[in-house]
This record gives C-alpha cells, sequence and structure tokens, in this order.
C-alpha cells in the first residue's frame, strides 16, 4: 500500500469511529444495550431465527450471545418459540416490545442524522454519501478474510 493510500484508509477509518461514537451519543436515555440493538435490528431486517444463524449474522460467540437473548427475553424484547419445520428447533423473534425499543433508539439516531445531512451537506454531497452508504455496507458485509 502507498503512502497516500495508507493515510486516506486512516481517515477513512478516524471518520466511521468519530460518525459512530457520535451516533452513539445521540441514543436516548435508558436504551438498550448496542449489542441488543444489534441484535433486534438483525431480527427486525432477517425475520425470526435460531441462536446459531443470530450470532453468525451478528459475528458473537454462542455464550457471549445466551447472556444477551437471556437478557433481551426478561425484558420482553424478544421470545423464543419452537419452528414450525423441525419443533426441536427454537426461533428467536421480535416481539412488539422489542420493536418498539428498536424503533426508538433507531430513530433517534435517524433524526439527527437527518436534520444534520440537511444542514450541513449540499446536494452533491448527499449524493456522495447515498452511494457511499451501499459502498460502506458491502465493506461491512465482507468474509473474505
Amino acid at each position: 500500500m502507498k503512502m497516500g493510500e495508507a493515510e486516506d484508509t486512516a481517515r477513512i477509518l478516524r471518520s466511521v469511529l468519530s460518525l459512530g461514537r457520535r451516533l452513539r451519543a445521540e441514543r436516548p436515555q435508558g436504551s438498550a444495550s448496542l449489542s441488543a440493538i444489534g441484535l433486534l435490528g438483525t431480527l427486525h431486517r432477517l425475520g425470526s431465527m435460531p441462536a446459531v444463524r443470530l450470532a453468525a449474522e451478528e459475528r458473537l460467540q454462542p455464550q457471549s450471545l445466551s447472556r444477551l437473548i437471556a437478557a433481551l427475553e426478561r425484558d420482553g424484547l424478544i421470545a423464543r418459540k419452537p419452528g414450525e419445520a423441525d419443533r426441536r428447533e427454537l426461533l428467536i423473534s421480535l416481539t412488539e416490545r422489542g420493536r418498539a425499543a428498536l424503533a426508538a433508539d433507531m430513530g433517534a439516531r435517524l433524526q439527527w442524522l437527518d436534520r444534520v445531512m440537511a444542514a450541513t451537506l449540499t446536494d452533491a454531497e448527499l449524493a456522495v454519501l447515498r452511494q457511499a452508504a451501499g459502498v460502506m455496507q458491502k465493506l461491512a458485509d465482507y468474509d473474505g478474510d
């Protein structure tokens, strides 16, 4: 990697981390943990699934997931139910209370981001950012190494 490319990569990393910190700061008081919100978001996007798949989707170790699932179930944010095809398989699903918790957490951050983008970015910058969102997701989804 050339020197300029390394600097560009470091700048991208700093920017992503900085925006992530700012978005975390915009979360409502009393929100579920970020790990919990991540699980709720995955269940919202992909639907009910077994714990093994949820762990893989979230890149978590099964023992970490077990504790998190127990807490989310205790708080009424998720439910476990037998699978339709295989009754021995337990599927984890989002409850209405879980949907509401996710909506409150994400809503506050979306409102902040929407307001700040409108106040600070030009139409051209917004277009670049919209394109970059797909590219960043592609990087986040990469499983090659």
